[in-house]
């Protein structure tokens, strides 16, 4: 099933909050696995309102290299796919207390990794707004 949801800037608006916030948190290094969860977020919003803006269906899916692919149809970023993949793994469907922004080995993100995973989500902020 196609997701219905096609206006690009419902999405980026959603998007720059999940970036406002881990912005926001992103020198407490208490919040590191709410920090890298919401730049997956905010990582998800931006390639949905890049794919939003082409006109492009998706799923409803959180698989953020699933939906870079997608979006390598219309250009390709050459945006680091395994730092993609171990963000994508931070989603969790259910938000219990123990699972937030752990990683796949089931530790939090360091601070130095969550840096780098703003920095990142920054750049795809950046590479989708100037494309919309």
């Amino acid at each position: 099933m196609e997701n219905s949801v096609s206006n690009p800037h419902a999405w980026t608006f959603f998007a720059e909050k999940d970036l406002a916030l881990a912005e926001f948190i992103a020198n407490r290094p208490e919040f590191t696995g709410e920090l890298a969860f919401h730049c997956q977020q905010a990582i998800e919003k931006y390639l949905k309102g890049y794919l939003a803006k082409f006109k492009i269906p998706f799923k409803k899916s959180h698989d953020l290299v699933e939906l870079y692919h997608i979006a390598k149809g219309v250009k390709d970023w050459g945006i680091d796919e395994i730092l993609l993949k171990d963000i994508r793994d931070l989603y969790v469907e259910i938000r219990y207390p123990s699972n937030i922004g752990l990683l796949s080995d089931g530790t939090l993100p360091t601070k130095e990794k969550a840096k780098t995973y703003l920095d990142f989500a920054k750049n795809i902020a950046n590479i989708v707004k100037t494309e919309i």
